[in-house]
């Protein structure tokens, strides 16, 4: 669910691409990682209405007296699978996106995952939910300094990940019908060292992609949207395999 743009040849050596002195760069970096916070605090506010405001929460789930999740309503899991459908949509359908259809997109997903992320409130105990989202963040920290700052380039690596992350579907998709402990526990390690490394590889593809458009103001509007769903969609993943390993369930 991560792979926008990462196909773009890659013109300039890193070496040549010194974010030290290069304030055109930073604003650029800066502006993805104002949009990817944005984002994550839009999704936190939705995530709670959705799983603990009853009104809201009681049209998407089936839950127990005792606030445990039994299941979810038809709604429920149109919300659920409505993030995977407009990604689809985006993929296909907007091959040549301005700044302002690109930030509706972003925008628009954002709001359908931090929405779809109540049933982790009903899964997960707060305080489990509060400290993995502090792991996360902190994790992506240093993963996209890493990527920021690295001379090495991340092009073969970003490769390998790209294939591990189809693996990684069709084995979630597997374990759906299985329903292994065992393969959800490795699904899980896996998913979190595949998306660990997305962040630093797509962290510098988005520093290299600052240089390739040479200055396109329009193009790096749409690069800046595009950018902030890569980083967002990567932190999400990682944040879920962490809860799913270390969380304390209810």
């Amino acid at each position: 669910m991560s792979d926008f743009n990462r196909s773009q040849a890659r013109g300039l050596p890193l070496e040549r691409a010194d974010m030290s002195v290069d304030a055109g760069l930073r604003s650029f970096m800066l502006g993805v990682y104002n949009k990817v916070a944005l984002g994550l605090v839009l999704s936190a506010a939705l995530a709670y209405v959705t799983g603990q405001f009853e009104p809201v929460r009681d049209v998407l789930y089936r839950v127990s007296t005792d606030g445990r999740l039994l299941g979810l309503t038809i709604p429920g899991m149109i919300v659920a699978f409505a993030p995977l459908a407009v990604i689809m949509f985006g993929m296909f359908g907007l091959r040549n996106a301005s700044p302002r259809s690109s930030g509706i997109y972003y925008w628009t997903i954002v709001t359908l995952i931090g929405a779809s992320l109540g049933v982790l409130t009903l899964v997960y105990t707060g305080g489990s939910i509060a400290s993995t989202f502090l792991i996360t963040a902190a994790a992506f920290g240093g993963l996209s300094l890493f990527g920021y700052t690295t001379k090495k380039d991340l092009t073969a690596f970003g490769s390998f990940l790209l294939v591990g992350l189809i693996g990684l579907i069709i084995a979630s998709v597997v374990n759906i019908f299985v329903q292994n402990s065992m393969l959800n526990f490795v699904i899980s390690v896996a998913g979190v060292l595949i998306f660990a490394g997305l962040i630093a590889f797509d962290t510098q593809r988005l520093k290299m992609q600052y240089y390739e458009l040479g200055g396109d103001q329009t193009a790096m509007g749409v690069a800046t949207n595009y950018g902030a769903l890569s980083l967002y969609i990567n932190f999400i993943n990682l944040f879920q395999f962490l809860l799913s390993i270390f969380g304390q369930r209810r």
